[in-house]
């Protein structure tokens, strides 16, 4: 923060911690920038390879791997149907339980031919599907075994499944969005035969089971059976890749959503999607600022801190790009003035910088930076300590009108 705004930070600082509870900022609503009244704040929890879990909105901390000795990474987090715990699943099968989440079996014991990409539990949570790369199904519980690709020469690796709205069937989809379909899943149609511009990572059912999405890495959307096309995230600029698709309560609309928490909708579905798990992997020099970001969490707030016992809100910026090997200017309003480009607040990616000033058309007036996670959710040095907070915690009036990619 540059020294001239001291007094009018320390008075804003002073009146946070005099209104808000312990650990969180508060402040008036404002009418907004660009026309942004209201910011929806979604739920959703980030788990990383080494099985780190960090909770954003509403959704509940149930716990993490962070510092247990993984023998292999965590290449998924699976939420329980109530979403009142959730699934770490390790390429090996190794399996993580939390909050309600029951452990029924692993593979961590096995010599499996190929890594587990993927996991889903049945309808009623009382069990669970591991998918290997090659198709081999794993099930536990009393999620049955229908069959699997395991002895398939594939095109293409599996990268998901999905269970059948009854659970008596899933299907598998392959890196070209191929499909495989057992028990009373079934076929519908597939992108096999079409040249991808980007790899397909995920699929969705429809609620009766009669139709089903594809996700591509890039937001390309494909439908089959009733499964209506309302739209695709392929156009959007953001860097982070599209991880899942969700469908709407209806299955008239679905969000897709990045591995970051941001999420696109379509259709009627509309706000914040349902609580969900994702894995966020280092793609770009954002993610990594933000994982970075995150393993300073709890450390104290110091004005003028730098690092490593504690940041104020611009150190905490600067160090998180600088991990990355990103440099740019120590105080807030010259970050906002200098640092990357400008980018604007409906196109926030992974690292972003996110600023509050005075005036919105006086950079000098700038007092606090933010590094943007997704999903509207922001990591930051304020308060005491480094902690996760909604974009919009302090309302929306002293946002400033464009946030900075380094």
């Amino acid at each position: 923060m540059r020294a001239s705004a001291v007094l009018g930070a320390l008075l804003w600082a002073m009146l946070i911690l005099a209104l808000a509870p312990s650990g969180s900022a508060a402040g008036a609503s404002g009418t907004g920038i660009e026309g942004l009244t209201s910011i929806p704040s979604d739920n959703f929890w980030l788990a990383d390879a080494q099985g780190a879990v960090w909770d954003f909105g509403n959704a509940p901390s149930y716990g993490s791997a962070a510092g247990l000795p993984l023998n292999h990474p965590v290449v998924a987090i699976t939420p329980t149907n109530d979403t009142k715990g959730y699934w770490l699943v390790a390429s090996d099968g190794g399996i993580f339980s939390y909050g309600d989440a029951t452990f029924y079996g692993s593979t961590g014991a096995i010599a499996l031919n190929k890594p587990i990409v993927s996991m889903a539990s049945t309808p009623d949570g009382r069990g669970y599907w591991l998918v290997a790369s090659d198709g081999g199904i794993f099930n536990y519980g009393d999620a049955a075994f229908y069959g699997s690709t395991g002895a398939i020469t594939l095109n293409k690796p599996i990268v998901g499944m999905a269970p059948t709205p009854d659970g008596k069937g899933y299907w598998l989809v392959a890196s070209d969005g191929g499909i495989f379909s057992y028990g009373d899943a079934t076929f519908y149609g597939s992108t096999g035969a079409i040249t991808l511009n980007k790899p397909i990572v995920g699929m969705a059912p429809t609620s009766d089971g009669n139709g089903y999405w594809l996700v591509a890495s890039d937001g390309g959307i494909f439908n089959y059976g009733d499964a209506g096309f309302y739209g695709s995230a392929s156009g959007a600029s953001s860097p982070d890749p599209a991880e899942r698709i969700v469908a709407s309560r209806s299955g008239h609309g679905y969000w897709v959503e990045e591995q970051n928490g941001t999420a696109f909708p379509f259709g009627d579905a509309s706000g914040a999607p349902p609580t969900e798990g994702l894995l966020l992997r280092p793609v770009t020099q954002g993610d990594g600022a933000v994982l970075f970001a995150f393993a300073q969490l709890g450390k104290p707030y110091i004005w003028g801190g730098n690092g490593p016992v504690g940041y104020d809100c611009s150190g905490l910026a600067l160090a998180a790009w600088e991990s990355v090997g990103v440099g740019f200017a120590r105080v807030a309003d010259d970050q906002y003035h200098t640092a990357g480009s400008p980018v604007a607040l409906t196109n926030l990616a992974a690292g972003d910088l996110v600023f509050w000033g005075y005036t919105q058309t006086d950079w000098t007036s700038v007092y606090h930076t933010a590094i943007y996670v997704g999903g509207n959710q922001i990591v930051e040095a304020t308060g005491d300590h480094v902690q996760l907070n909604s974009l919009d915690q302090w309302g929306l009036s002293d946002i400033m009108p464009n946030g900075r990619r380094p």
